[in-house]
C-alpha cells in the first residue's frame, strides 16, 4: 500500500527548509523556474478537457547572475536538512544549466558529481534557425557519492536481440512529455510527467525515505513519492499550486478508487 505521508505548505523554499529537521532529507528534488524571461501560463488549448487554465507563474529575474544568487541562497540553505549521503536533483534547461552545474561544484564539490541526466521529451514543435530542443537537464549530485542510494531503473530494451525484456537505463531517459489532451494533465503550466518522477525516486530515494521538493509546482514529485511509499516534503508560493497538490495527494490516499483526474 503506498505511504500517504505527505506534506505541502504555502511557503518559500527559503523559510521551508530553514525549519526543517536537520539531517532528516534523502532527496532533494528540485524543478524550479527556469529564467526564461515571461510568465508561464496554463495552455488555453486545456480547456477542452474541463481543466482549469488560469495557473501562472512569473519565471523571469533582471540576468542569469540574478537567478542563480536566487538559487545559491536557497540550496545553501537545503542543505543542513540533507542527510550525509543524501542526493540532490536539479531539474533546469539549456539557459542555466551551465550555471546550476559551476555552482553545485561550489556548494557540494566537483567530486560530488554523479550524472548530468538528459530527459529527452520528443513533443513540441521545431525551428528553422537550429536543431529542436527536445530535452531538460536534470544534474544529479551527491553529499556522498560513494555511500548514497542508487538502485539503477530498468527500462524496455530497444534491440532486436533484447526484444520483449529490459535493461539498466542510461543517462538519456526517453520519456513523454504530457501533451494537453493526456489524462494525468491538470492545466498547470510545465507540468512534468508522473512516470519521469517515479523512474528517478525509485532510483535515488531509499524505499521508505524522505522526498523533498520545495518549489513544487503542481505537485507531480509529491505524488510519484507517495506513490512509491515514501515521505513526502513540499512548498510553493502560489496558494493555487499549493491547493492543486492537496488535492493531487487526496486522491492517493489509500481506499480511493483511483479515478480519471479531476478539474481542479
Amino acid at each position: 500500500m503506498p505511504n500517504t505521508d505527505a506534506h505541502v505548505l504555502r511557503a518559500d523554499w527559503l523559510e521551508y527548509v530553514r525549519a526543517l529537521a536537520p539531517a532528516s532529507v534523502d532527496l532533494l528534488f528540485a524543478d524550479p523556474p527556469f529564467n526564461t524571461g515571461i510568465t508561464r501560463s496554463s495552455p488555453p488549448s486545456g480547456a477542452r478537457r474541463g481543466r482549469v487554465t488560469s495557473y501562472r507563474y512569473t519565471d523571469a529575474w533582471s540576468d542569469a547572475a540574478a537567478y542563480i544568487d536566487w538559487l545559491r541562497v536557497r540550496l545553501t540553505a537545503a542543505l543542513p536538512a540533507l542527510r550525509p549521503a543524501a542526493n540532490i536533483l536539479i531539474h533546469c534547461d539549456w539557459r542555466a544549466d551551465h550555471h546550476v552545474r559551476i555552482l553545485l561544484d561550489q556548494l557540494l564539490g566537483p567530486d560530488r558529481f554523479v550524472n548530468h541526466i538528459i530527459w529527452s521529451y520528443g513533443l513540441g514543435g521545431s525551428s528553422p534557425r537550429r536543431f529542436a530542443r527536445k530535452h531538460d537537464d536534470i544534474l544529479f549530485y551527491s553529499r556522498d557519492p560513494a555511500a548514497c542510494h542508487f538502485d539503477p531503473p530498468r527500462v524496455p530494451a530497444t534491440s532486436r536481440r533484447l526484444a520483449g525484456r529490459v535493461k539498466k537505463a542510461t543517462d538519456v531517459l526517453d520519456i513523454p512529455s504530457l501533451n494537453n489532451m493526456a489524462r494525468e494533465r491538470t492545466g498547470y503550466p510545465t507540468q512534468k510527467p508522473v512516470a519521469l518522477l517515479e523512474l528517478l525516486i525509485a532510483a535515488c530515494c531509499p524505499p521508505g525515505g524522505v522526498v523533498l521538493d520545495p518549489c513544487c509546482g503542481s505537485g507531480t514529485t509529491l505524488v510519484a513519492a507517495a506513490r512509491l511509499g515514501r515521505t513526502a516534503l513540499g512548498c510553493d508560493l502560489n496558494p493555487r499550486a499549493v491547493a492543486l497538490t492537496r488535492r493531487r495527494l487526496e486522491r492517493e490516499r489509500p481506499g480511493r478508487t483511483p479515478a480519471r483526474p479531476r478539474t481542479p
